[in-house]
């Protein structure tokens, strides 16, 4: 590879990068405004009757409304997978089960403000972008393909500036004129269907342009730039509350917080129309003389015909069914997805600040230890980019998940016991590093990886996985961690069990399903999938009749 291409190879990835800072920093810009938003949207409706009949009725047409477009986009993928008939049937099943659940667990509840119903809204306020994540990484594979992984970054990156803007001024841009607070969680999701397409696009786009000997490693980056993005709110949030007020914080401080992604937005839409489509993309779609100038720059002429000639031989199917190489690769590509979350990451970096007050903390104190989180993940992400190369993906997984389920586990122990202090500070340090030196990184790798170029589109289906898992992990802390009974029985120390336990399960799903895909090409891995294919539709051998 030319020194030039790869300096080029480079820049294209640092901007294609901004859009996993993007994601981390609108993904973590909520951690230090957790307690302001309680304050000022959820506490004062236990004084205001009326508010909170209209903000509970709200909130229960605004879930309502999500769940169904989440059971629409789950129906789409059940018809992709197992085709009209098959998938018509598990839809319908999965829609009656819904309804049911949803009416007579939640639509059927009083429009009353009980201490449940505002620890249920205070965690849907803090996680509603997760939904517009859910709708942005299920819809990613379709913009993906309509119009490219530059352009669908593009899109990304203007919803990220109007919710930057919206949740900063809900009241002023309260276009719909509903209450405040969900005026708020419209922009939040705006901002969410952002985060999940760039969440599917950027690493695509970067495996997509990389070539295979530095593929991890470029991809990796893009983890190193969502812990980047949260450090840099974390810091962000420190400084705009340093000083101030709990009531200036309460009321003005966190629109503060919010506005200031409006600056990395606009910086990562402008250089988004500086850099190439992918030749990928671009053969897909016909544009080969395009495709062939981008591989020389990337590659240089010697390089470049054997590139294209290996992308081309891998695109005959553009339009592959999502089963064709059999139903273990979109498993293992959820279940990636869902390990990920169920190891409770998110509950760390959107509520870190809130578990440090637990821990006795003051405001300005608990947001300067998250810090310290914030920087040990971005660390020990810098630990998995030079590595995830030289050991190899399944390694750090299996490390990782066990580290995390050790770490998650004495986090829990001290609280339980109620020996919350230096201890814990340490465990959730300890916590942090083993995601960020595996899971993190290393599981956009994977996903990034395994997915063949013909059946693309379906990476979707993990990312809306990955959205959705997170979604429920972060709405349920709340619950499980102010809930009366759990804080009697465990001292605020079920919760982090839970995730304990989910690390070892993951381990032992890294060990025994996912493949290793280090040094190989994607064309590579595809073939891996089209050899597990071909064993599965290979008949049983007949038993020769014994003598």
């Amino acid at each position: 590879m030319k020194k030039q291409s790869k300096f080029y190879i480079y820049g294209i990835t640092l901007v294609a990068t901004l859009g996993g800072l993007l994601f981390g920093y609108d993904t973590a810009v909520v951690s230090g405004t957790t307690a302001a938003l309680d304050n000022f949207f959820v506490k004062p409706l236990f004084e205001d009757a009326a508010a909170s009949i209209s903000v509970v009725y709200q909130y229960k047409v605004i879930v309502s409304l999500c769940l169904a477009i989440i059971a629409v986009l789950i129906s789409n993928f059940l018809l992709k997978l197992f085709g009209s008939k098959k998938g018509g049937i598990y839809s319908i099943v999965l829609f009656a089960f819904g309804v049911l659940i949803w009416y007579s667990q939640f639509w059927n509840q009083p429009n009353e403000l009980t201490g449940t119903m505002a620890s249920s809204i205070k965690g849907f306020v803090i996680s509603s972008a997760l939904v517009g994540c859910i709708i942005g990484g299920a819809c990613g594979g379709s913009v993906s393909s309509a119009i490219g992984r530059k352009n669908g970054l593009i899109i990304a990156a203007i919803l990220f500036t109007v919710s930057a803007i919206g949740s900063a001024l809900p009241d002023t841009l309260n276009i719909f004129r509903v209450e405040m607070v969900s005026s708020l969680i419209f922009y939040r999701i705006i901002g969410g269907i952002g985060v999940g397409i760039a969440s599917m696009l950027s690493p695509v786009y970067i495996a997509e342009i990389a070539p295979s000997s530095i593929r991890g490693k470029l991809v990796s980056f893009n983890q190193f730039a969502i812990i980047f993005g949260m450090l840099v709110v974390y810091f962000v949030n420190y400084f705009i509350a340093a000083g101030g007020s709990d009531e200036w914080i309460n009321t003005v401080g966190w629109r503060w917080m919010f506005a200031s992604e409006a600056i990395p937005c606009v910086l990562f839409l402008s250089l988004l129309f500086f850099v190439p489509k992918t030749p990928r993309y671009l053969i897909l779609k016909g544009q080969d003389e395009e495709a062939r100038e981008v591989l020389d720059n990337l590659y240089g002429k010697e390089e470049m015909e054997r590139e294209y000639k290996s992308i081309k031989s891998s695109l005959v199917e553009k339009n592959a069914p999502w089963l064709s190489f059999g139903s273990i690769v979109i498993v293992i590509g959820i279940l990636l997805s869902f390990f990920q979350q169920a190891v409770g990451i998110n509950v760390v970096l959107y509520y870190a600040p809130e578990i440090f007050r637990t821990m006795g903390a003051g405001n300005d104190a608990a947001l300067l230890q998250t810090i310290i989180v914030g920087a040990i993940n971005l660390s020990f992400t810098v630990v998995a980019i030079l590595t995830v190369d030289r050991f190899g993906r399944k390694p750090l997984m299996i490390i990782g998940a066990i580290g995390m389920a050790i770490s998650m586990m004495l986090l829990g122990m001290t609280f339980y016991i109620g020996s919350v202090g230096m201890v814990t500070l340490i465990c959730m340090l300890l916590y942090t590093a083993s995601f960020a030196m595996s899971w993190g990184p290393v599981c956009w790798v994977l996903l990034s990886e395994i997915f063949p170029n013909s059946i693309r589109g379906a990476l979707s289906i993990a990312v809306a996985a990955q959205w959705l898992s997170n979604l429920i992990v972060s709405w349920t802390f709340p619950m499980m961690n102010d809930n009366a009974v759990l804080t009697q029985s465990f001292n605020h120390g079920f919760a982090y069990w839970i995730y304990g336990v989910m690390g070892i399960i993951a381990a032992f799903f890294v060990w025994k399903l996912v493949p290793e895909t280090k040094g190989r090409s994607l064309e590579e891995i595809e073939k891996l999938w089209n050899k597990n294919t071909e064993k599965t539709e290979q008949p049983e051998p007949v038993a020769e009749a014994q003598a």
